[in-house]
């Protein structure tokens, strides 16, 4: 490359450093092309263009003295030439003539690092000089062409690339100095620089391209090609520069970088069809799923992935990272579960990812109340059971069936909770005796974690136990739910792999008859039951401004039919036990299926007792108490007096001669044991019916109006 030192020791070119100027840190500036100016073109505005890094500037015709408007163009094009990190400044003088660079110039060029000189050659002696520069610019443009040429080759492997086309605007850009922009009429695909798009507009939206030749558009320095003419797309490579015209050798890249910008837009476009088909049809699936219809979302499947939902069971894992990364969230999310699992963004909610994992049936032996059992959380990932907020407690609220006096001002599930009644804040499958880990548990979730650890700090992940294919929509609730402990994990997971659904763990005939016989009262009556279940279960979940928003109701009215529920059933909502009781009846009635076989005509119904006294349900119990039950504080008394108390904090500190705050902290000690929300109905049923199956100190509603001693 020549340098400034070479051409000042050219004795045709009178090349000199101007008076004032260090020679020294100069000389070894390198020069790569030269451009000339003409002092009309100066006072201008010329050049209006971005200079290429290392050019010579030479101004022709300045007057013996520059003053006024000739200085202050001149000031302007040093700053230029600083920004374009040009070689240097030269001007034509005459032999014998005064300093031409007045004072203020010459301090500018110090500051700015770009060095003026003065030359009394003629200027033929400059245009030889630029045309050795261009000769050495075909010859460089050769070899860009020569590197197109191997990156043509190296396509193959890089079309499925997003950042492709991308790459090669901003190498055309940089090899012909040039404005680059890629674009269909509904986006711009690619564009060098970022500004590209305002400058060549105008010309695409003018355009008039030709079926199989590139032609010129909007001046003589503007081109616009379309890729692939034999296909009909309109997608289209537009190219623009303020200086010297596309010789033949720039044309020829062109060329080429079209015919390489239209394979990557096919491969663009097959790609983006086979995705969105794809994507369309995961989405169906998980709807379909969720829907309970199974065979049709395996019929959808079937051609993408087949045997993919053959397995009669499946669990649901929730992924919520901010909503700009999710994307590339479910495409990672994909990547990892390889073909094991569904992926979708979830349409309902622009933060969320949901996976779903088929898993092979159990062994015999592994299922649990029609559950299928899995390993613990730390079997899975090496990691403890998820915490919660206690998001109810010290709060206020209004709670079905009282009139929100202070007796009931710090109920868990007074928050709002968008838990139903009876169902669990969070819950998974418990590790019983006799079960077994089932196939894949380990894989999927494994990874999953991994990939949320990668995500960063706002992603999350939460899961569900096994389920039926046919209640996933149930599985993806508890995936939900368990969304509120990730957030309090270190690692920002909670699976809750290591409990079960107690609803499941029920006997299920005699389960139906007792809520039955409970809710009997309301159901004998077709249109008082449809009003009553919806609003019931609301109220019982949320305070009633909230239920009557959710139900479309007013708040009185929701309060009216609570009543009368309350007096039909002759129960007490202001009471825990009477509210878990009449909730896990909703449940049980509206929310699972009815057993087949009809009951013996006046037989006796059973109690809530006798139905937690089953093995399975004792099992689970001592499961979901067992670490809290190792804690050095007594934190199962805390919660048998919380309870007792109806989950009054102040009360409940009195009789157990603690501080509030002390008891706060032991029921948010006890949520991370069990990985139950305390202020969802769901969780205080859960930690009830533990208490009075595993200590025996807390009574449950036996019937309408009737509690079961604790034994």
């Amino acid at each position: 490359m020549l340098t400034l030192g070479a051409l000042v020791g050219r004795d045709e070119l009178e090349l000199a450093f101007a008076g004032g100027i260090d020679a020294a840190r100069y000389e070894s500036a390198g020069v790569t092309g030269l451009t000339t100016l003409t002092l009309p073109q100066l006072m201008e505005g010329e050049p209006q263009r971005r200079l290429e890094p290392g050019s010579l500037v030479l101004v022709t015709g300045l007057p013996f003295r520059l003053r006024g408007h000739a200085a202050v163009a001149l000031e302007t094009l040093v700053e230029q030439l600083a920004l374009d990190k040009c070689a240097g400044l030269v001007v034509n003088a005459t032999p014998g003539a005064h300093q031409p660079f007045p004072q203020a110039i010459r301090e500018l060029s110090s500051v700015l690092a770009i060095p003026l000189l003065v030359t009394t050659a003629p200027l033929r002696e400059w245009v030889t000089a630029r045309h050795r520069f261009q000769e050495n610019r075909l010859a460089g443009a050769e070899r860009r062409a020569a590197q197109l040429a191997t990156l043509v080759q190296q396509m193959p492997a890089q079309l499925a690339d997003p950042r492709a086309m991308q790459r090669i605007a901003d190498w055309l850009a940089r090899a012909l100095h040039v404005q680059v922009l890629v674009s269909e009429p509904q986006r711009v695909l690619a564009a060098s620089p970022a500004t590209a798009a305002e400058t060549l507009a105008p010309a695409i939206i003018h355009r008039s391209v030709g079926a199989a030749t590139p032609e010129r558009a909007g001046g003589p320095h503007t081109r616009l090609i379309t890729l692939a003419p034999a296909h009909g797309a309109d997608t289209v490579l537009a190219v623009a520069r303020a200086s010297a015209p596309f010789d033949d050798t720039e044309v020829r890249l062109l060329g080429q970088a079209a015919k390489l910008l239209g394979l990557l837009d096919q491969a663009r476009r097959e790609y983006r069809a086979a995705a969105d088909a794809s994507r369309a049809a995961r989405r169906a699936a998980v709807e379909l799923l969720l829907d309970a219809e199974v065979d049709k979302a395996r019929r959808v499947m079937a051609p993408q992935a087949p045997g993919l939902l053959e397995p009669e069971t499946a669990r649901v894992f929730v992924i919520e990272t901010a909503r700009t990364h999710r994307d590339a969230a479910v495409r990672r999310c994909e990547a990892v579960t390889a073909g094991r699992a569904l992926v979708i963004a979830d349409p309902r909610e622009e933060r969320r990812v949901l996976v779903v994992q088929p898993i092979q049936e159990p062994a015999r032996g592994a299922r649990v109340g029609g559950r299928a059992a899995t390993a613990s959380t730390a079997s899975l990932l090496g990691g403890a059971g998820s915490s919660g907020g206690i998001g109810g407690i010290g709060g206020t609220g209004e709670l079905a069936g009282a009139s929100g006096g202070p007796g009931w001002a710090e109920l868990p599930g007074a928050s709002g909770s968008g838990e139903l009644p009876g169902v669990s804040g969070v819950h998974g499958t418990a590790e019983l005796p006799g079960t077994a880990e089932l196939p894949g548990a380990s894989g999927v979730p494994a990874e999953l974690a991994r990939l949320v650890a990668a995500l960063g700090a706002d992603a999350s992940l939460s899961g569900s136990g096994v389920y039926s294919m046919s209640m996933l929509a149930e599985a993806l609730k508890e995936a939900v739910a368990a969304q509120r402990f990730a957030l309090h994990q270190s690692d920002a997971v909670a699976l809750s792999a290591h409990h079960t659904d107690l609803v499941g763990l029920l006997p299920p005939r005699e389960a139906q008859r007792w809520a039955r016989h409970l809710l009997d009262p309301l159901m004998r009556h077709e249109t008082q039951w449809e009003q009553m279940r919806e609003t019931l279960a609301s109220a019982l979940a949320h305070p009633y401004t909230v239920a009557a928003r959710r139900l479309r109701l007013h708040r009185n009215t929701v309060t009216r039919r609570v009543t009368r529920a309350a007096e039909a059933l002759n129960v007490d909502f202001g009471t825990v036990a009477d509210r878990i009781a009449v909730g896990l009846a909703l449940e049980l009635v509206t929310r699972r299926e009815r057993p087949a076989g009809a009951a013996e005509p006046g037989a006796t119904p059973p109690t809530l007792a006798s139905l937690l006294a089953a093995p399975q349900v004792l099992a689970w119990a001592d499961t979901l108490l067992h670490t809290a039950r190792g804690d050095r504080r007594d934190l199962l008394t805390t919660a048998t007096v919380w309870l007792t108390h109806d989950a009054h904090i102040e009360p409940a500190a009195r009789a157990l001669g603690l501080s509030e705050a002390t008891v706060r902290s032991h029921l948010r000690a006890l949520e991370r044991h069990t990985a139950r929300d305390f202020s969802s109905l769901g969780g205080l049923r859960d930690l009830q019916f533990a208490l009075h199956v595993v200590t025996g100190e807390l009574d449950v509603a036996d019937s309408r109006g009737v509690l079961c001693p604790a034994t």
